[in-house]
C-alpha cells in the first residue's frame, strides 16, 4: 500500500508541476522573454529629459536636469537621509503586508476548501473588494486616528484583496481529477491539502502575494502622503512643498527601485520553492 501511494504521490507531483503558468505567472514570463522591449522606451524618455534640460526646453524649477537629481540622490544616500526614511517605510510595509496577506491567506483557504464558508464569506468578501481604498479613509481616521495603526491597516487592506482573491482561485481551478485521483490512492484530506491543492495552486497564490506586496508598496506612497513625518512618501512631499523638485524626484526613484528589488526577490524565491516542489517526489 505504500509504495501505491507513492506512485500516486509521484504522479499527483508531476502532473502539477506541469501545469501551464496562469495569471501573473504566466504574465512575468511574458516579461523575461521580451525584456528587450521594454527598455527602449524609459531610455528614450531619459535622453529626452537630458537633452531637454540640456537646450533649456525645460526650466530647472520645474524638472532638474538628471545629473542634478543624481547627485541629489547620491547626497542623501552618503547622508543617511534617505536610508532613514526607508527604513520607517519597510517597517510599514512588513507589518501591513504580513497581516494583509494572512488574513487573506486564511480568508482564501477558508472559501476555497469549505463550501459552508464560501457562501456566508464569499458575497461579503467581494462587497467589500469593490470599496476602493480611498473610501474607508474618513471612517478608519475615526476609529484609528491618523497615527502608524491608520497606515498600517491600509497598508494591508491593499494586500488582503489581491492575496485572497488568488488563493481562492488557485484552489477553486485545481481540476478535478487530480483530486479524483488523490482518492484512489487512498489520500487522506490532510494529503490531499498538502500534496495535491497546495502543489497545484501555489504558482496563482503566490502571484497573489506578489501582487499584494507590489501593491502594499503602491499603497504606503498614499497613506505617507496623507499624514506623515517620515518616510519616503513624506520625503517626496516635503520636496515638492519646498519646490526641491530634485530631492522629489531622488525620491521616486528610491521608491521605484525599492519596489523593483522586492519583486525580483519574491521571484527568486519562487523558482526556489517550485524546484523543491518539483524535486520533492523524485
Amino acid at each position: 500500500m505504500a509504495n501505491v501511494r507513492n506512485e500516486g504521490a509521484k504522479l499527483i507531483s508531476t502532473a502539477t508541476s506541469r501545469l501551464p503558468p496562469r495569471g501573473p505567472a504566466l504574465a512575468l514570463r511574458n516579461w523575461r522573454t521580451g525584456w528587450l522591449l521594454n527598455w527602449p522606451v524609459p531610455s528614450a524618455l531619459l535622453m529626452l529629459w537630458w537633452l531637454g534640460s540640456a537646450e533649456n526646453w525645460i526650466s530647472p524649477q520645474t524638472l532638474p536636469p538628471p545629473s542634478q537629481v543624481l547627485d541629489t540622490l547620491v547626497h542623501l544616500l552618503r547622508s543617511g537621509e534617505a536610508w532613514q526614511h526607508l527604513s520607517i517605510s519597510m517597517q510599514r510595509v512588513a507589518g501591513g503586508f504580513l497581516l494583509g496577506s494572512g488574513l487573506g491567506l486564511t480568508l482564501g483557504f477558508a472559501m476555497g476548501l469549505s463550501a459552508m464558508a464560501r457562501e456566508l464569506l464569499y458575497p461579503s468578501f467581494r462587497l467589500l473588494a469593490c470599496v476602493p481604498l480611498l473610501g474607508w479613509l474618513p471612517l478608519l481616521m475615526v476609529l484609528l486616528g491618523i497615527d502608524e495603526a491608520l497606515k498600517v491597516v491600509l497598508i494591508a487592506k491593499a494586500a488582503l484583496i489581491p492575496v485572497a482573491l488568488n488563493t481562492f482561485q488557485g484552489l477553486r481551478g485545481v481540476p478535478g481529477n487530480f483530486l479524483e485521483v488523490a482518492r484512489l490512492y487512498g489520500y487522506s484530506s490532510r494529503q490531499r491539502i498538502t500534496r495535491v491543492l497546495l502543489p497545484a495552486a501555489f504558482p496563482v497564490i503566490w502571484g497573489g502575494l506578489r501582487y499584494g506586496l507590489t501593491h502594499c508598496w503602491l499603497v504606503l506612497v498614499l497613506v505617507e502622503l496623507l499624514s506623515s513625518t517620515e518616510g519616503l512618501g513624506y520625503l517626496m512631499l516635503n520636496g515638492q512643498q519646498l519646490m526641491q523638485m530634485d530631492v522629489l524626484l531622488a525620491a521616486v526613484a528610491i521608491i521605484g527601485a525599492v519596489g523593483f528589488a522586492l519583486d525580483k526577490l519574491l521571484e527568486l524565491l519562487e523558482r526556489w520553492l517550485l524546484r523543491w516542489r518539483q524535486e520533492s517526489f523524485t
